[in-house]
């Protein structure tokens, strides 16, 4: 398998990603038609229920065939990833239930940026952010990737107005949308993120878990992606739900 390069954009079409476990079939079974193969995620019992799956709250991504395990979750990440050949590194940090105990791996990577709290951020990811010298955006969520929805290098899509103005004011050259909070389901919680219900699939597109007509801002949404010549994929026809990302993984 050829490796995705970078921890959440993609240069093709991939053939493979890790996802919940908790995936309904029909969006399982969209991904599978279009030639995506689904890994699924261990549960990790310390963290609460409605995240206990997330990939983007498990580990963090570095691209090239490498991520960073919670050591929570890392032996099953052994087990789960055994025929893959993936560099598996146990993180510094064990998650736990209370906040922000459990957002040490859930940083956001958008081009030459690193977006999360640092405060929080796991010791093993942060040597990473540092020796590929990545410029930090410091923000108060720390739930980073949750609450972003990385459109390309420059591009994200957030309904966190703490995460645009943080971005306006590193003076990063990120084009931002800012939609409305909530439309989007995280089973027993208010609300999920948009960055949890999307991940890049290919260059080109982006796609979303659920119906992503059915968000009050689509129109927005889809204006913004087309003016960066991405299209939308939507995987069901129920309410966008928020799984912790589509994590690319290969091609």
């Amino acid at each position: 398998m050829e490796y995705v390069k970078s921890s959440f954009c993609v240069e093709k079409k991939i053939s493979t990603c890790i996802i919940d476990a908790r995936v309904s079939n029909d969006i399982e079974k969209n991904l599978n038609k279009i030639g995506i193969k689904t890994i699924k995620t261990p549960k990790c019992l310390e963290v609460y229920n409605a995240i206990s799956y997330h990939p983007d709250i498990q580990f963090f991504n570095c691209g090239d065939g490498k991520i960073i395990v919670s050591p929570n979750v890392y032996d099953k990440y052994i087990e789960i990833l055994k025929d893959y050949n993936i560099e598996i590194e146990k993180g510094k940090k064990i998650l736990s239930r209370k906040y922000p105990n459990d957002i040490a791996y859930n940083v956001c990577i958008v081009g030459k940026y690193a977006i999360h709290n640092f405060k929080y951020t796991d010791n093993k990811v942060l040597d990473y952010i540092e020796k590929k010298g990545f410029e930090k955006i410091n923000i108060k969520q720390g739930y980073s990737k949750c609450s972003i929805c990385v459109v390309d290098n420059n591009s994200i899509i957030t309904s966190d107005e703490g995460i645009v103005q943080s971005i306006k004011e590193s003076c990063a050259d990120i084009d931002c949308l800012l939609i409305k909070n909530g439309n989007i389901d995280l089973f027993d919680m208010n609300f999920g993120f948009i960055g949890g219900c999307s991940g890049k699939i290919s260059d080109k597109e982006i796609a979303f878990l659920g119906k992503i007509e059915n968000h009050p801002d689509f129109e927005k949404i889809k204006e913004f992606l087309n003016s960066k010549n991405i299209k939308t994929v939507s995987l069901s026809n129920n309410k966008l739900v928020d799984l912790g990302s589509i994590i690319p993984i290969g091609y």
